[in-house]
């Protein structure tokens, strides 16, 4: 799969002539030329447009019409973010251009060269050779922490990225900001949710350093390269994006490889048999990184706790007839468990053991 798979209709918001115009003054290749422009599927926050022009080929990013204000201003961080990363060793979508005052399409937006690569939760299996060779399914797992330890060592400072989170006390808030946040649409009894608070409240990290969080790193954030051996070719959907703990990605990225002999949740999107073991890839990402895993124990229950809390808001929309993806149901379970599983992990670790 390529990122313009998926393309279902030619695009009816864009004015291309305005779009063209732009592309020239911002010194895109074909100097001249209307692009051809196909919505992409594939977009959940935003919408995806497949461009071609002067024989390269790129996607657009925009927010979709009538987007509250809070997305349209998530998709400035973005373009914020990605032009930061520029020249850096993480994997991404370059950046080509951007206008985030949203004077050219009417909504801020930007332009990122295209991936040629597919991503774990669209084609719900694992593509070959990685379906039958068990030995280059694993080095996915290892180029998936290896994509989150190079964002992890950017120097955001460097890069202009201050003022972009709240790095400051930021274990400090991760509880009280999620359950108030929870308190907003909860409906449930959710078995472990304050047992898990209660010990997070009592087991910050001895050590934090502020970092770049993607924010929701796992499989389907993710696109590889075709074919062996296993290559990060980006990271995708930055959304969640800002300056706060990077081992919490860790922690999420590592959801479902269970730890300490519990059982863990099932995503269900893919099958993790095969993937090596979790010392392994925290061994991986401190060689990359520079950071240390002692506290790992933490966020395994934060990343867990947390995820819980963010997809229970998708099924109590689910639950009070709201319109979302019928999908969506399958996450009234997902959540109980994730939860739970938080609070068990929690439970094997005494007050200050890691």
């Amino acid at each position: 799969m390529s990122a313009l798979d998926g393309a279902v209709a030619p695009a009816d918001p864009l004015d291309v002539g305005r779009l063209a115009r732009w592309m020239d003054d911002e010194g895109v290749a074909g100097a001249g030329e209307r692009p051809s422009v196909r919505r992409l599927s594939g977009g959940s926050q935003n919408e995806l447009f497949a461009l071609e022009r002067g024989g390269e080929r790129t996607v657009l990013r925009m927010p979709p019409a009538g987007a509250p204000a809070s997305r349209v201003d998530g998709l400035r961080r973005e373009l914020r973010l990605v032009a930061a990363l520029r020249g850096t060793d993480v994997p991404h979508a370059e950046l080509v251009a951007g206008d985030g005052t949203g004077e050219i399409l009417g909504l801020p937006f930007y332009v990122m060269r295209a991936i040629d690569g597919w991503c774990p939760a669209d084609t719900r299996g694992w593509p070959a050779p990685f379906d039958e060779d068990l030995g280059a399914r694993g080095e996915l797992a290892f180029q998936l922490v290896d994509g989150i330890a190079r964002l992890g060592r950017v120097d955001w400072r460097a890069r202009g990225l201050d003022g972009f989170g709240r790095p400051d006390r930021f274990h400090e808030r991760q509880v009280d900001r999620w359950l108030s946040f929870l308190g907003a649409y909860r409906f449930r009894d959710l078995p472990g949710l304050d047992e898990a608070a209660d010990w997070l409240r009592r087991n910050q990290p001895r050590h934090y350093e502020p970092g770049i969080m993607h924010g929701d790193y796992q499989f389907a954030n993710v696109m590889f390269a075709h074919g062996a051996p296993a290559r990060l070719a980006a990271i995708i959907d930055w959304e969640m994006t800002t300056i706060g703990d990077p081992l919490l990605d860790l922690g999420w990225a590592l959801i479902g490889f269970g730890t300490r002999g519990i059982e863990d949740a099932d995503l269900s999107y893919t099958d993790l048999t095969a993937m090596p073991p979790r010392e392994q890839l925290l061994a991986h990402y401190e060689r990359v990184s520079g950071r240390s895993t002692e506290d790992i124990g933490y966020y395994d229950v934060l990343a867990r706790w947390k995820l819980g809390v963010v997809l229970e808001k998708s099924y109590a929309a689910f639950v009070h007839g709201e319109k979302v993806d019928p999908k969506v149901e399958a996450f009234g379970d997902i959540v109980l468990s994730l939860i739970r599983t938080a609070a068990a992990v929690a439970r094997t670790m005494p007050d200050g053991a890691r």
